[in-house]
């Protein structure tokens, strides 16, 4: 976690992101204007960009290379965010609320089940409230 905080610190000037990213600032600015990227802002207007943002630059750079145009770009980006927001199977099921979880938990030890005995509702009223 704090790793992605440090990546995503608003550091570098437009001047050092087209050294690391060899864009010029145009371009920079242009990829900006398309909503492909979002630098942060100073006081005084000025564009600050974190270590994920020139990373995006980066891999703008490598698709436009390939002959991406933008909107397939915006998509490839879109594509990858979606993918990474998405909570993955095994994390939405340990996201359970202890509501739910007694709910589910009642549930299963009422439910008949061939072979096995049957609880009586009376006996586990002093396990569900």
């Amino acid at each position: 976690m704090r790793d992605e905080i440090r990546r995503n610190m608003p550091l570098f000037p437009m001047g050092i992101v087209t050294k690391l990213t060899e864009l010029t600032p145009r371009q920079v600015r242009y990829y900006e204007q398309q909503g492909l990227i979002r630098p942060a802002r100073t006081k005084g207007n000025q564009r600050l960009f974190s270590f994920n943002d020139v990373d995006r630059l980066l891999q703008i750079k490598s698709l436009m290379e390939k002959g991406v145009n933008v909107a397939g770009v915006k998509e490839v980006l879109l594509k990858q965010t979606a993918e990474s927001t998405q909570p993955s199977k095994e994390k939405r099921r340990h996201d359970i609320t202890d509501a739910e979880l007694r709910k589910l938990l009642k549930r299963q030890l009422t439910e008949l089940r061939p072979g096995q005995a049957h609880l009586i509702q009376g006996e586990l009223s002093r396990f569900f409230h």
